[in-house]
């Protein structure tokens, strides 16, 4: 049996070999193809091949090589193809590379205005956390800037999402210099912090109560790139008083669909 891989080979070749064409030339039209569909929304193979010149059953072979590819898909019974969620996942590679701090500040600002709270976006940058983005909500009593700031993994809840879904090597690095104490709340168990990375890998998201700053609550979750790597991690923080317990277990919700929604911007689509 072929694998997939095996059997996207199998058509082009023998797609080469009927048309008579150089592979320099089928890409070409391969690529005419998928603009004319990015153009035209759909079009079916007569349509297709009237565009490029070519016979239909040409058309017909170059649409069945990048069907195979998951390029285009065809729309029902009606003979039409439109773009496929693998040109999706292409440019999703392209727009992963661009600046995550601009490419999410507008969600934060979003989300910020719905809690109320700060959102921050932070990514792992040798053995701390550093954050990219930032948003100030209208309850926001404090005016510090968390921009750039760089923070340790252990004590925040978004270094332990980045660290909870490292490597096992990296984060191996990263602990074998041990876990300062901030306050008296920092973990500074490596045994105890495993088991919390265990628990933010089950649940989908960390909390912080006083372990970096006292008087400092925070919630964050996983923001996943292109090929479903956690690349940073999106947080609410906010002042004790304010951000109980039970009130961080309501803004996981909020938080979780706005760090989704951004990974799908990125290229990510959950299965």
């Amino acid at each position: 049996m072929f694998a997939r891989s095996d059997y996207c080979c199998a058509v082009r070749n023998s797609a080469a070999a009927r048309s008579g064409v150089s592979p320099v030339q089928s890409v070409d039209r391969a690529i005419s193809v998928l603009e004319l569909l990015a153009r035209n929304g759909e079009a079916g193979s007569t349509e297709i091949a009237a565009e490029l010149g070519v016979h239909k059953s040409t058309a017909s072979r170059l649409l069945s090589v990048l069907e195979a590819r998951g390029l285009v898909e065809q729309l029902g019974h009606r003979g039409k193809y439109a773009i496929g969620f693998g040109v999706v996942r292409l440019a999703g590679a392209a727009i992963g590379r661009m600046d995550l701090a601009r490419f999410g500040g507008h969600t934060c600002e979003t989300l910020a205005e719905e809690l109320g709270e700060t959102v921050n976006i932070a990514i792992a940058d040798e053995g701390i956390a550093i954050n990219i983005s930032q948003a100030r909500g209208s309850a926001a009593v404090t005016t510090q800037n968390w921009m750039g700031r760089r923070t340790p993994l252990h004590a925040t809840s978004s270094g332990k999402v980045l660290l909870a879904y490292m490597g096992e090597d990296e984060r191996r690095q990263v602990l074998e210099h041990g876990l300062e104490r901030y306050t008296p709340r920092t973990t500074v168990s490596l045994a105890e912090l495993a088991g919390e990375l265990e628990r933010i890998l089950a649940d989908g998201y960390a909390a912080c109560f006083e372990e970096l700053e006292l008087g400092l609550h925070a919630l964050a979750v996983p923001i996943h790139g292109p090929e479903g790597a956690v690349v940073a991690s999106m947080s609410a923080s906010g002042p004790a008083y304010r951000l109980s317990r039970q009130r961080i277990g309501q803004l996981v919700r909020p938080l979780t669909g706005a760090a989704a929604e951004l990974s799908a911007q990125l290229g990510y689509f959950a299965p």
